[in-house]
């Protein structure tokens, strides 16, 4: 399993409210990235896209997450929400580049290449994989206890 640097986590904390303000901005921009393939727009609820409550409850994710990057113990609740999700709607280890690769681009889009510098996109590319590790291990034991 993956983990985060401690520089990497610095800087993901540092952008909390970056993330606080512009949030929703980089989780809209992420899925009209990520909704380019098909397949993937087809796993997501579209009425919950266009009322845009999906893309506050990411932000509220990823916001969460980033403040609280260094003790992932304060997020036990929200990640066995998030995984029971992800199992109910068929998420499986290989739809996680697809977030990674729109994610990403989205954070610059929005904030620009003076605040989503290389440095800060390398720190939430290592702090996105942490987590999605986190989530892909426990998603195949929740598979596994349903089969």
């Amino acid at each position: 399993m993956r983990t985060a640097s401690e520089h990497a986590k610095t800087i993901v904390k540092a952008t909390a409210p970056v993330i606080e303000k512009h949030g929703v901005d980089i989780t809209t921009a992420m899925y009209k990235r990520l909704f380019q393939n098909e397949d993937v727009k087809a796993m997501f609820d579209q009425a919950a896209q266009e009322s845009g409550e999906q893309p506050r409850r990411l932000a509220a994710a990823i916001l969460a997450y980033s403040k609280n990057i260094d003790k992932l113990e304060n997020l036990g609740s929200a990640v066995t929400r998030m995984v029971q999700r992800h199992v109910e709607t068929g998420v499986k280890a290989e739809h996680y580049p697809y977030v990674a690769e729109a994610l990403l681009p989205a954070i610059r889009d929005v904030l620009g290449a003076e605040v989503a510098t290389d440095e800060v996109l390398a720190a939430w590319g290592e702090a996105y994989w942490m987590l999605a590790d986190i989530l892909i291990a426990a998603e195949a034991e929740a598979y596994a206890a349903a089969a």
